[in-house]
């Protein structure tokens, strides 16, 4: 039996921030990752790259149709074709989802990769197939799962969840959508565009229901021009094969009429994969589906020299939260005292337009008994804006007046994803509202439109604060 320093199962972007850490900071630790699907994960060839890969190309298209730019194009190639391009583009982005590159880079890097389902078998043993690894310490990146909501008749149809979706070249003429939430949206705009007739069942009474109302507004409209049918409130309860065809669906749903379309994508969440993992042999009962526990240095509860990281652990479940918790785990492994701090992680959305936010909504500010100062401001009214064309969008920052700090932040339009970085590092370091309102932004971008709304909750916060003072 070989033993190594660390043993990774799952390969995702947590797991190689990971070994990526260690190996640069300690070579000489023997390190093996054991994967039982492509190595990378899910992000890679089935998720994050593939549907960004798509939203681009369907956004770029979208521009022969803009009124501010359809005079610069000869005249955009019909959908067909344009999904078509698209999906090739798709695919030479995620390498046909072939996963050779990864792997030999696994090997240039003097990683040991065992392909097959690991599972502990007790403490400090491994098994892949037959073959048990010694390990003195053991990370755990096994990610997620799509959830198959409790439907009578769900098993009688043909189902895509988003892997199949990002990996079809197909463009249905119809389809239904579980679920509104960010993945749901998502697929909802990349298929809209292209012409396919898209209904989004939703049974929270908007989409988007954990993000402020507002985003929930914005996008809605933003559908309904793209003529996507949204049905907030509505959850299906029977499904059976479509009567006139072939892979299609029939959906009875609690409110109003019952719906066909020619596919069903389920978007209504993923649950962390714990299936099978031996995790009894440390003394762990986890159910099928329920998240490892982990403390603040993403530690395993209950086992010795265990780590988890990304979607199995239930926090947050972002790449970029999983890049995070390798990284933590990566400083553990190596002797130093990380701990997690989850306050700062941005939720982004590349629909369009998109959206990216961080921290509180006012309703989660006021749940947690802040009570908030709130200043937004309309992304149309900056300069950057009238030159891109951009006509939707805007910013609500909420402030913590007892602290003077920036608590949460909602930004849409503009590709807010590239510049939420700003008011993450302000969240997160409880930066002073001064200061933030002293920043200088470069001209003409997006982010100026944080100006404004940033001096307002400076001088309102330094303004109830003097009040507080005097009133003592």
């Amino acid at each position: 039996m070989e033993t190594f320093d660390v043993v990774i199962i799952g390969s995702g972007p947590g797991a190689s921030t990971v070994w990526e850490s260690v190996r640069r900071a300690d070579p000489r630790r023997s390190i093996a990752v054991v994967e039982q699907g492509l190595v990378g994960g899910n992000c890679p060839y089935l998720a994050c790259v593939p549907s960004k890969a798509m939203l681009r190309g369907e956004h770029v298209w979208g521009l022969g149709a803009h009124p501010e730019f359809m005079p610069l194009f000869l005249g955009p190639e019909p959908p067909e074709t344009a999904h078509r391009e698209t999906v090739k583009r798709r695919d030479r982005l995620v390498n046909n989802r072939n996963d050779f590159e990864a792997a030999e880079a696994l090997v240039q890097q003097r990683i040991t990769l065992y392909r097959g389902h690991g599972a502990i078998v007790r403490p400090g043993i491994v098994d892949v197939a037959g073959v048990q690894l010694g390990y003195r310490d053991l990370v755990i990146d096994t990610g997620s799962v799509p959830m198959i909501p409790p439907i009578t008749g769900i098993d009688d149809v043909e189902v895509w969840t988003s892997e199949e979706a990002m990996s079809t070249p197909e463009l249905p003429g119809s389809m239904v959508v579980l679920g509104g939430g960010p993945v749901g949206c998502e697929l909802t705009d990349i298929f809209a565009l292209f012409g396919c007739i898209v209904t989004v069942l939703e049974k929270s009474d908007r989409l988007l229901p954990r993000e402020e109302p507002e985003v929930s507004e914005t996008l809605t409209e933003a559908f309904h021009d793209l003529d996507v049918r949204t049905l907030p409130g509505t959850s299906a309860v029977r499904m059976g094969p479509h009567p006139h065809h072939e892979g299609g669906v029939h959906v009875e749903v609690d409110i109003g009429r019952p719906i066909d379309a020619d596919r069903l994508v389920l978007a209504a969440g993923r649950l962390p994969y714990t299936t099978d993992l031996g995790l009894d042999a440390l003394g762990m009962q986890v159910r099928a589906g329920s998240p490892l526990p982990v403390d603040d240095h993403c530690r395993v509860e209950g086992a010795e020299h265990v780590w988890a990281v990304g979607d199995v652990t239930g926090i947050n479940p972002h790449t970029h939260t999983a890049e995070y918790q390798g990284r933590i785990v990566a400083a553990n492994l190596l002797g130093r005292d990380a701990i997690a701090d989850y306050r700062a992680i941005p939720r982004t959305l590349y629909t369009e337009p998109g959206m990216a936010a961080v921290g509180h909504t006012e309703a989660t500010a006021r749940a947690v008994g802040i009570h908030p100062v709130v200043a937004t401001a309309d992304l149309a009214g900056t300069v950057r804006a009238q030159i891109d064309g951009v006509s939707t969008g805007y910013v609500k920052l909420i402030a913590d007046p007892a602290r003077g700090t920036l608590v949460g932040a909602t930004c849409v339009g503009g590709r807010p994803e590239e510049w939420i970085s700003q008011l993450s590092t302000a969240v997160r370091a409880e930066t002073p509202l001064p200061v933030l309102a002293d920043v200088i932004h470069p001209f003409p971008t997006f982010s100026g439109v944080l100006d404004e709304p940033l001096a307002e909750l400076a001088d309102r916060v330094s303004t109830t604060h003097a009040a507080r003072v005097v009133h003592a």
